[in-house]
Formats: C-alpha cells, structure tokens, sequence
C-alpha cells in the first residue's frame, strides 16, 4: 500500500521544495509541478510532489490524519 501525504510548501530552491505537515518537515523534488509556489499545499510521495492541492482538501484530509 501508499501512502501519499498533503504538504504545505515553505520554500522552494531549485528543484526542491522544504515542506512541512505537522512536525514534519522533508525537502521534496518538485521538477513534475512547474510554476509552484511557496504556500501551496501538494501531494508528496516517495520524495516526490507529485500534484498541487486545494487548500481546504489539504486540510481537510490533514484533520482526518490527525
């Protein structure tokens, strides 16, 4: 099974992003999703963003994690 977690993105340095849910917080590569920006939520699997996501489906689904 996957798991795939919704991440806010804090900041972006090339092809990385630092992001962060809850406590944790992980540099991800971000080279599938042109154009994003720090403050968006995505989709982070296996070290990878691998979509952009609506903020309220982001925490939405972060409360139901928690």
């Amino acid at each position: 099974m996957c798991l795939a977690i919704p991440m806010l993105v804090k900041n972006i340095k090339g092809q990385f992003a630092e992001v962060e849910s809850g406590r944790l917080s992980r540099s991800v590569n971000i080279q599938m999703l042109p154009g994003l920006k720090a403050g968006e939520y995505v989709i982070v699997h296996a070290g990878f963003a691998i979509e952009k996501l609506d903020p309220e489906k982001a925490k939405d689904t972060l409360r139901l994690i928690k």
